[in-house]
């Protein structure tokens, strides 16, 4: 089999990269190793930048999201029961976020790449990428107990921190660059109402916690906690009764409960691994890094790396110019580590940390009256929220 890119992974960003590519008439090959299935049954993030919302509209499947999502246009920070109002739009000229589900977005790329009848493998074993240091790349896979090779001109690897993409530049190649926080986050999604119409972030003595939603019928809300913690060791009531603790009694006194959806615990941490191109190997998403869910940025890097890995493929099939794909990893790390910045201060700020002196809380509580009353110090938290310009 031959294609022009032959892509790993068909999450958001290799879903995403196909469709872009397809529109501009480069033939494209997507293979990953879980099932259609189970990739639509992952619960993921769900607040877009407007910047990903844009590329979602070049890639001509933007009609749900703008049927569905739900544009909020600030948010609300609770300091110690203090709530101050964080206005997006009045703060960057009128820019918002959008709040639609990755697993829609997720869903809609494929029905996109579906209807277009374009070839895409899941369920794949044994996924290799090979021969990436020169100029013939291929792929190699087992598909319904068939050997497929795939020769191409480049290789994507957009399937994640634990693909086989990252673990194939040679030793030394890369260096990884990681911090780990020492707590994770509790998360429930239930059918209730949300309990507010934008999101709502907590710091509170017992630990940070989230008000969050995936639509007008549907909640996602989130709870610092230890990391030695177990789902197990949570019942709903225990949950909905510490996230009311968290909140204003307010806020608190409006929540909706019901038996969720889904409950689960997630690790923070900040991994950033470079560099993001190895010959004709380029890493894209979680495939190069990791970013702590405070500030959302995850899905949103991912969409930005795609941005400047399309627009250098289309450059060398176009205009038949290697300056965008030789630019690729820099410009996508420049991006990538003001994300991780943004995120990591986000994470200081909100969260209680084991062993916080009376200094470092007092440092918190400066931050946050810096927010409340520099306008300055609102417009950085803004920009960076909305997402910075790629």
């Amino acid at each position: 089999m031959r294609t022009q890119v032959a892509i790993i992974g068909s999450g958001p960003a290799g879903l995403l990269l196909g469709q872009l590519l397809y529109r501009a008439s480069i033939d494209n090959v997507i293979v990953d190793r879980a099932s259609k299935t189970h990739i639509l049954t992952r619960i993921r993030a769900g607040v877009l930048e407007e910047g990903t919302a844009a590329l979602l509209e070049q890639a001509g499947v933007d009609a749900r999201l703008k049927a569905q999502n739900l544009l909020h246009d600030g948010f609300d920070l609770v300091f110690d029961n203090e709530v101050h109002h964080i206005d997006l739009f009045g703060l960057t000229g009128g820019k918002r976020v959008h709040v639609y589900g990755q697993t829609e977005m997720t869903r809609d790329l494929m029905d996109a790449r579906e209807a277009e009848g374009l070839e895409t493998y899941y369920g794949a074993d044994d996924v290799l990428p090979h021969d990436f240091d020169g100029d013939n790349p291929r792929v190699s896979f087992v598909c319904d107990g068939q050997s497929i090779d795939i020769d191409c001109d480049f290789i994507a690897g957009c399937d994640g921190f634990h693909g086989v993409s990252r673990q194939s530049p040679p030793a030394g190649a890369m260096t990884v660059m990681e911090k780990t926080y020492p707590f994770g986050w509790l998360g429930l999604m239930a059918d209730v109402p949300p309990v507010s119409d934008e999101l709502i972030y907590a710091n509170h003595q017992r630990g940070f916690a989230l008000c969050s939603m995936r639509s007008p019928t549907r909640s996602r809300y989130y709870i610092q906690c230890p990391l030695e913690d177990h789902v197990e060791d949570w019942s709903d009531t225990r949950f909905w009764d510490e996230l009311r603790r968290r909140l204003p009694a307010q806020i608190a006194a409006k929540i909706t409960t019901a038996p969720p959806l889904e409950m689960s615990i997630a690790p923070l941490r900040s991994v950033v691994s470079e560099p993001m191109r190895f010959g004709r190997l380029f890493l894209a998403g979680d495939a190069a890094h990791i970013v702590p869910p405070t500030g959302a940025k995850g899905l949103n890097l991912a969409a930005s790396d795609v941005h400047y890995l399309f627009e250098g493929l289309r450059e060398f099939y176009t205009d038949r110019s290697s300056a965008g794909i030789d630019a690729y990893s820099a410009r996508a790390l420049h991006r990538v580590w003001n994300a991780e910045r943004f995120s990591w201060w986000m994470t200081s700020v909100m969260h209680r940390f084991p062993q916080m002196s009376a200094f470092d809380r007092r440092l918190q509580q400066a931050e946050f009256y810096q927010l409340v009353h520099s306008k300055a110090a609102s417009t950085a938290l803004a920009e960076n929220y909305v997402g910075l310009p790629f």
